[in-house]
């Protein structure tokens, strides 16, 4: 199994130039952290929001990805800021990228807002070659398989521990709590991390290992219908992802009773099919979980996947200055 799940990122990574098909972490409950995709997203809700979300793909498969994501998002004045974290760690690579984003608002009618956003920050991605499996050694389309003077085993391949400035970009339109539909691209600059090169000796290869950061490309949008005279909601969300190399899609639809429990379903094309729980309390919080039961042709080496996400928003404070006036008739006699 460990030999299975370890030739799989191989095979993903290549020999010595690597370009991965859909690098992006992938979400089941995108629409609780559309930050994540599209900047222009930020300070739209009016509200100061705090987002935290952990997906443990694949369970029981070793090597299987793990996500984790912070957001941060407020508005000011016709401004939002925010600040995003994702971790992804999938077999022996780990991917971490820091962003701040900032947007500009353009309120539309009464209750429109269309949002333009740019984020920056830093893509870092890290490949360990302790990971890999013994019966892969002798093999050098791996990278970083560590050489052995004495068995006369493995590559001289390089560690790949880089950095590279990251930019993304977007549009969002919402009417809040109606609609929203966003388009947007993250890793705009499309950076190449490069590793130390090998050095060669004898029968012993190494080569220069190069990972290319691909442009990624995400259509989003939901809308809200009101039930029971507004007490119940149904709600459609989709999200297109595509990197000019493979596209994939998610559906979603929730229901929410009382608009605090609601009962959702996603479904993610020739991938997983998704039960999902919401809780949203009166004070701002919401707790979502999410099981994956996968589809895939991987359906028979895993137990599914499984991905909770936590929410918390308040109104900022109104800073507006209150206005008092006297008026003589008033005065007591």
């Amino acid at each position: 199994m460990k030999k299975i799940s370890t030739l799989l990122v191989a095979a993903a990574l290549g020999t010595t130039s690597v370009s991965l098909a859909q690098q992006d972490p992938q979400f089941t409950q995108f629409m609780n952290c559309k930050q994540a995709y599209n900047p222009a997203y930020v300070g739209t809700s009016g509200s100061i929001c705090f987002d935290g979300l952990y997906r443990q793909q694949w369970v029981s498969f070793p090597g299987a990805p793990s996500t984790g994501y912070f957001g941060f998002n407020m508005p000011i004045g016709n401004f939002g800021l925010g600040a995003t974290v994702i971790y992804d760690k999938i077999g022996f690579q780990n991917n971490i990228s820091a962003r701040l984003a900032g947007a500009y608002h353009i309120h539309i009618g009464a209750t429109g807002i269309l949002s333009v956003g740019l984020d920056l920050g830093l893509f870092q991605s890290k490949l360990n070659g302790n990971y890999i499996a013994p019966q892969t050694l002798n093999d050098p389309t791996i990278p970083n398989n560590p050489y052995n003077n004495t068995t006369g085993q493995g590559t001289n391949s390089p560690n790949l521990n880089k950095a590279a400035f990251d930019l993304g970009g977007g549009l969002y339109y919402t009417i809040p709590n109606k609609l929203y539909i966003g388009i947007s691209s993250t890793h705009l600059s499309a950076p190449d991390l490069n590793g130390a090169t090998g050095n060669s000796s004898g029968s012993n290869p190494g080569y220069k290992l190069t990972y290319g950061v691909a442009r990624h490309y995400y259509i989003m949008a939901g809308y809200t219908f009101n039930l029971r005279n507004g007490e119940d909601q149904l709600q459609p969300n989709i999200l297109v992802k595509t990197d000019a190399a493979s596209t994939q899609l998610d559906v979603n639809l929730t229901y929410m009773y009382r608009k605090m429990i609601g009962l959702g379903l996603s479904y993610r094309l020739q991938d997983a099919i998704a039960p999902m729980l919401v809780y949203k309390a009166p004070f701002g919080l919401r707790i979502s979980y999410s099981y994956d039961i996968t589809t895939s042709k991987i359906k028979g080496y895993s137990s599914g996947t499984h991905e909770i996400s936590l929410g918390y928003c308040m109104k900022p404070k109104d800073k507006s200055k209150k206005q008092s006036h006297w008026n003589t008739r008033y005065f007591a006699e």
